[in-house]
């Protein structure tokens, strides 16, 4: 912070990228103390999130971070099934999870967020079923909930390439994700983005700040950005980070600025997987141009396939467009050049 020059009061924080409770409860101390002395303050009123697992973190570790205003906690669970714990490499227990639940509210924390993954290998609609029954029993007070995807590098590519596992039929992932909806609907969830689930007043708001193409600040290495219409990455891994530090440089290895035509496909492609969808007001006041002079066209078409809906000044995804929302947001790709649109 003191090689951008600037102070910040910062409405949300999120610590996460893993393990952030790989730190000692003396070093999450230092962290926080040195955040403050850094330039970025929160209050009572901000919400910041620390990413735990479920056998990752103590009692000690908990009441640190709570006594430094920490409010909020997200929990990689990914399923209840023990199988399917063992199958991607989860370490941690079911036992684990209620556990961590009834320390952390016991020591004060009233908003906690659990992941859930669906289409892993093996799953069954039976086995997705119990999970979600077994997370709605807990009461989180928000679920995340997101379909596996075998990205090239990874363990599950491995496994995928040498016949281990098979991927599973997008048809069958559409009918957990379906079911997922309906199960958590009625048990007082509200579906506020394609993947997010919240009880009335406990979205995630730091999130909210991706999705409505907000600006955010990176601290970190390997971290990534956005500040003033720029993508940055922070450099990485963390000896470099530190170098480039007590070196008086600001620790970035990339910056993309980005276009206004990019800026408007992710307003869009970013703003339509919230459930409230795109303002036309907002859209046209940002970027000083009506979303129908641009996309007039495009959302025609998506208006007549009953993929997308008005509601009001918004434009937002129908439950058909929600299941093909790769295909509707393909519809929103600008040409490259800037001038193209004035």
């Amino acid at each position: 912070m003191r090689l951008r020059g600037n102070t910040y009061q910062s409405n949300t924080i999120y610590i996460g990228g893993g393990t952030p409770t790989a730190l000692s409860a003396n070093q999450l101390d230092q962290l926080f103390t040195n955040l403050r002395k850094a330039g970025i303050s929160w209050d009572e009123a901000s919400e910041v999130t620390l990413e735990v697992n479920p056998d990752g973190v103590t009692t000690e570790q908990l009441k640190v971070v709570r006594a430094h205003g920490i409010n909020r906690l997200s929990v990689g669970v990914q399923t209840f099934d023990p199988t399917l714990l063992e199958t991607i490499g989860r370490t941690h227990s079911v036992a684990d999870v209620h556990a961590l639940l009834e320390k952390a509210r016991g020591l004060g924390f009233n908003n906690i967020s659990i992941d859930l993954m669906y289409a892993l290998p093996g799953q069954t609609e039976d086995s997705w079923l119990q999970t979600v029954d077994r997370a709605i029993e807990l009461q989180p007070d928000h679920i995340s909930a997101y379909g596996l995807k075998i990205e090239p590098k990874t363990q599950f590519h491995n496994w995928q390439k040498s016949g281990q596992i098979v991927a599973m039929d997008q048809d069958d992932e559409a009918d957990l994700y379906e079911l997922l909806i309906n199960k958590l609907e009625k048990a007082g969830y509200f579906q506020y983005e394609i993947s997010n689930f919240a009880k009335l007043g406990k979205e995630s708001r730091h999130n909210l700040l991706y999705w409505e193409n907000e600006s955010y600040l990176a601290l970190g290495a390997g971290a990534h950005g956005y500040v003033e219409h720029q993508r940055y990455q922070n450099i990485g891994p963390i000896p470099h980070y530190l170098k480039a530090i007590e070196n008086e440089e600001l620790p970035t290895r990339k910056v993309d600025r980005i276009s206004k035509n990019e800026q408007m496909e992710e307003e869009m492609f970013l703003g339509l997987r919230l459930r409230k969808g795109v303002s036309q007001s907002n859209f046209n006041r940002k970027y000083e141009v009506t979303m129908q002079s641009v996309y007039g066209e495009a959302i025609e078409r998506l208006l007549r396939d009953e993929l997308v809906e008005w509601d009001d000044d918004c434009l937002r995804l129908t439950e058909r467009g929600q299941l093909l929302g790769n295909e509707v947001f393909a519809q929103f790709l600008l040409p490259k050049d800037e001038e193209a649109i004035r």
